[in-house]
């Protein structure tokens, strides 16, 4: 039986993970249930109310939005980097939030999905170590004030300032809240059984290779997620599925001992942690 703290502590991170069957309910837990930061996980759960507004004719998924270049949220991908005003669908919004963690796009949705109903949709599903505190433009606006520069801090006496890196003062959850929330994406719970359909669809076309899906690099194997990224976090929330029909929602989340930016291993070790539950699970 693999030890994960010890592949964990290998890979220079603390890790916390929680690996369920979506359909028997069997389950590998390590710190399962203690409160982690999640960054970008938390498009999972805006996602999910943005489909159930669909679903109750608050929102039409095809009503086009323009975003001025001048309304961008700082990031490094998608409608961020981009110089002139877009216009698109609010459904495409979601598939660049998704896919490639735009934080505009996330923002924007935001802006029409509103926090309050994200919360409230989290509490009724019983998700009560769950909680959005933010959107992006101010959980970063809170990194500028606290560390006193616009550059992603590496400094570790800046980085202990950070309340982004609290669970207490940011976006947060559990391992099993999260594999919890994807769960009921994949049993068509979380909404209509076509939004859920569609929600699985944009989170099978996550473009980062490098977290859960290097676990499992076998061309009939399917790997949909959501990373999540901080200085010092890196996670990755997910659902694997095997071609005999066995599929598992997996939630990593770690904080490295290190403050690089750049620290291969331990992104490298959500798959190799997440492959080791899983295979527990499959016996």
């Amino acid at each position: 039986m693999t030890d994960l703290e010890g592949l964990f502590r290998t890979a220079g991170v603390s890790g916390f993970l929680h690996a369920v069957d979506v359909d028997t309910g069997a389950e590998v837990t390590h710190r399962a249930d203690e409160p982690v930061v999640i960054a970008s996980v938390f498009k999972v759960a805006l996602l999910v109310e943005f489909f159930r507004q669909v679903d109750g004719g608050w929102l039409d998924a095809a009503e086009r939005v323009t975003v001025t270049a001048d309304r961008h949220t700082a990031g490094p991908t998608g409608v961020c980097v981009m110089a002139d005003d877009v216009t698109m669908s609010l459904r495409d919004l979601a598939y660049l939030m998704i896919a490639v963690s735009d934080n505009t796009a996330a923002d924007t949705l935001i802006g029409r999905v509103g926090l309050p109903q994200v919360n409230a949709m989290l509490a009724s599903f019983g998700l009560e170590g769950t909680w959005v505190e933010h959107n992006c433009r101010d959980m970063f606006s809170t990194i500028v004030e606290d560390a006193g520069q616009e550059e992603m801090p590496t400094d570790p006496a800046l980085i202990a300032k950070l309340r982004v890196l609290d669970p207490a003062h940011t976006n947060r959850s559990t391992p099993r809240d999260m594999t919890r929330l994807l769960g009921m994406i994949w049993r068509d719970e979380a909404a209509s059984a076509a939004s859920c359909a569609s929600m699985r669809r944009l989170l099978g076309l996550q473009v980062w290779p490098h977290r859960l899906a290097a676990g499992f690099p076998y061309d009939d194997v399917a790997v949909s997620g959501k990373t999540g990224t901080l200085p010092t976090v890196r996670n990755e929330v997910g659902v694997v599925e095997y071609p005999d029909g066995g599929r598992y929602a997996i939630a990593v989340f770690t904080r490295s001992y290190g403050t690089a930016q750049n620290q291969p291993r331990a992104d490298a070790v959500i798959g190799t942690a997440a492959r080791a539950a899983v295979e527990r699970l499959r016996g």
